[in-house]
């Protein structure tokens, strides 16, 4: 997977190192593939923005920035695969009942440390999807305490990464024209 290099975002777009997407395989490998697709889509197009445009607001009057939308993609990532699925016991990322905007909002700190913190997430939501022992395995959804499958919550990280990657491609074009992937 294409990183973003610490303290170098002088260079303008990485090299597109994404595996093809296969045109065949179980419905794990596909559905897996293709939020991984979206994964590392959404890196490339952070690579090579220098870091202090990673936290604009560009297109006013959305508060979104890239710095935003990846501290929502870990906090997201730990949602739905450690707290509903897993039912790991872990704390929200950027988010609280007293502020939930935060992760778009509140963009303090070091942007390099919050991609950090949404690739260990990414890492962990791999391990819980490999762990599980079929796409029909079930977690608890938080809001209607009803279940729902491994199966509905990669369609739901891939159809969340597809439109982030939308805002992304908007907001990397207002820093410097850069467009792709």
């Amino acid at each position: 997977m294409n990183q973003i290099p610490a303290g170098n975002h002088a260079q303008l777009w990485a090299e597109d190192n994404r595996p093809p997407l296969p045109k065949t395989g179980s419905e794990r490998e596909i559905l897996t593939a293709f939020l991984d697709w979206h994964r590392q889509t959404f890196e490339l197009k952070c690579s090579g923005a220098p870091v202090r445009a990673l936290s604009e607001k560009r297109i006013p009057p959305s508060g979104l920035s890239l710095h935003g939308l990846v501290r929502h993609l870990a906090g997201t990532e730990r949602w739905w695969f450690r707290m509903q699925f897993a039912g790991e016991d872990v704390p929200h990322l950027y988010y609280s009942d007293d502020d939930p905007d935060q992760d778009f909002d509140d963009l303090d700190g070091d942007v390099e440390a919050a991609f950090e913190v949404w690739r260990a997430e990414c890492e962990r939501s791999r391990e819980i999807v490999a762990a599980a022992p079929s796409l029909a395995a079930t977690g608890t959804h938080f809001a209607s305490g009803e279940p729902i499958s491994l199966r509905r919550i990669l369609v739901h990280m891939t159809v969340e990464y597809a439109r982030h990657n939308g805002h992304a491609d908007l907001l990397r074009e207002r820093i410097d024209g850069a467009t792709g992937y």
